[in-house]
Parts: C-alpha cells; sequence; structure tokens
C-alpha cells in the first residue's frame, strides 16, 4: 500500500509539472495578460487547479495579477533567466557583432537560430534598416520550420525522411502552436512542393521564404556547422528578413554571399565559445 502510494504521489507531481509548463507556455503568448477562466478553458483545467498553480508562480515572482484588469501576465522574470542562460553560452558576445556586421551590409533585419530539440530558437537579432519601412518581429515566436528560411536551410541539411518526419510533429501545414498566426500567400502546403523547395535550398546552399511565413515578408538563410568536431553537426542558422519591396530577387546574390560569409565566421566563432564554456565549468 505504501509503494503505491508513493507511485501516486510520483504521477500526480509530473502531471502538475506538465500542466504547470503548458499554462507557462501559453501565458507566454499572451504578453498583455489573460483570465483565469480563459486559462482554464484553454488548458481544459478546473478552474481551482489553474488558480493553485498561478499562486505557486506568483509566489516564486514568475507571474502577476494586474490589479486593475485582474489578469495574469508574466514578469520580466522569465526574460532576466532567459538572458543569463544566453550569457553562460557567450552567445551574445561571440555572435552579436557578426550579426551586427551582416545587419549593416544588407540594411535589414538579421537573426541567429540555435537548434535544440528538434527544433529552432531565435537567440540574437540585429535590425540594419534605417528607413521607415521596418521588419521588426518579436524573438519569441515559435519558428515554422517549413514556412521560414531558416527552417528550410535546416531541414535541407537533414535525411529528407528525417526533415518531414520533423514538420509532421510540429503541424503542417500549419504548426499546432501557431494556429491564429497569419501567414503569407506562398505558404508550402503540400510535402511535393516542401520536397522541391529543401531540393532547391540543397543546391543553392541557401534557403529563401518569400511570403510565406508572414504576408509581405522575404527572407534568404544559411547553416553554419561546428567545424571543431568531426562531422561538423548543424548548430543553427544566421538569415536576413525585409519587406518584399526591398528585398528584392535582385538582391538574392549579393546577400546569399553576405550570409555565407557569416556563417563561416560564425562556425570559427563556435569552438572558441565552447572552450570557453568549458574552462569556466572547470574549477581552479
Amino acid at each position: 500500500m505504501e509503494a503505491t502510494s508513493k507511485l501516486d504521489i510520483h504521477f500526480l507531481s509530473v502531471a502538475n509539472v506538465d500542466r504547470c509548463l503548458s499554462l507557462i507556455e501559453l501565458l507566454a503568448g499572451h504578453p498583455a495578460g489573460i483570465g483565469l477562466s480563459s486559462l482554464a478553458e484553454r488548458l481544459d483545467l478546473p478552474l481551482s487547479g489553474v488558480h493553485r498553480l498561478l499562486g505557486a508562480l506568483i509566489a516564486r515572482g514568475y507571474v502577476r495579477q494586474d490589479p486593475t484588469s485582474h489578469l495574469y501576465e508574466f514578469t520580466l522574470r522569465f526574460a532576466a533567466m532567459g538572458f543569463r542562460f544566453l550569457d553562460a553560452c557567450h552567445l551574445p558576445d561571440a555572435a552579436q557583432g557578426v550579426l551586427d556586421a551582416l545587419a549593416r551590409d544588407t540594411g535589414d533585419y538579421c537573426r541567429l537560430a540555435l537548434v535544440q530539440d528538434g527544433n529552432l530558437t531565435w537567440v540574437a537579432r540585429a535590425q540594419g534598416a534605417t528607413q521607415a519601412l521596418r521588419y521588426d518581429p518579436p524573438m519569441g515566436r515559435p519558428v515554422a520550420l517549413h514556412a521560414t528560411a531558416s527552417g528550410k536551410a535546416w531541414l535541407a541539411s537533414l535525411v529528407e525522411e528525417d526533415a518531414l518526419r520533423i514538420v509532421y510533429a510540429q503541424g503542417f501545414p500549419v504548426p499546432r502552436n501557431m494556429q491564429n498566426h497569419v501567414f503569407g500567400r506562398h505558404l508550402i502546403r503540400t510535402v511535393d512542393a516542401l520536397r522541391q523547395q529543401l531540393a532547391i535550398a540543397r543546391s543553392r546552399g541557401h534557403a529563401v521564404a518569400a511570403e510565406e511565413g508572414e504576408p509581405g515578408i522575404v527572407a534568404m538563410a544559411v547553416v553554419f556547422r561546428d567545424t571543431g568536431r568531426p562531422g561538423g553537426a548543424v548548430i543553427g542558422t544566421v538569415s536576413v528578413a525585409g519587406p518584399v519591396q526591398r528585398l528584392d530577387p535582385a538582391r538574392y546574390a549579393g546577400i546569399a554571399v553576405r550570409l555565407h560569409r557569416a556563417g563561416a565566421s560564425l562556425a570559427e566563432i563556435w569552438p572558441l565559445r565552447r572552450r570557453q564554456t568549458a574552462g569556466q565549468a572547470t574549477p581552479g
């Protein structure tokens, strides 16, 4: 009986962790705040259970309730924790100079994404646009792999079977966590079209997404690899994006050259970053 009780407690704890993570992910998509009943409805949980989870997050300083609207929202503690992690990885110092130079050269928005757990995550950016027409997307937005230049560049580096499996696991043609996102008119909607786009990206050495992830936006991207280790696994992507009025096909060749140059610089930086991190982790 005692063993059974301990097992039940273990499963209850795991379930609560899972619910809490789902709550955190949902809150992240509502920076202006969201009400208790809406949270409970979307999570398919009782009000009392969601209220207890929110209470725990509030007690730890991760969530606050607006005293006027009574909506729940993140504090800046999650953001601060993310920045501490990036600082520990030396990502800002190592990559920001490369991104800044690329943004200056292209006059458009540049981003760095890293491969982690079968997906891409945006980790750094630089804005090169000085005109009124600018592209400035939120860094916290999920990466729709088949609809973005960064996603297609990474998928093209994989075995096709693995690439398709990852895309379908994310949700195709619309990722499950982006149901309310407005995609562009050229969003890839068939597996044959996706295969064709990945083949083109492989042959060119870079990927292009023209009004796919978003209306009116064009992006180009390349992967960069860990040249300091055997096999040179893909670490991440570097991309340039901007309004279709400015980033037209006549500029593609020039931007591709600059992207490959930036990718090569990031590949050189990565082994140094790893050694720095390892050195900090070694006592004495």
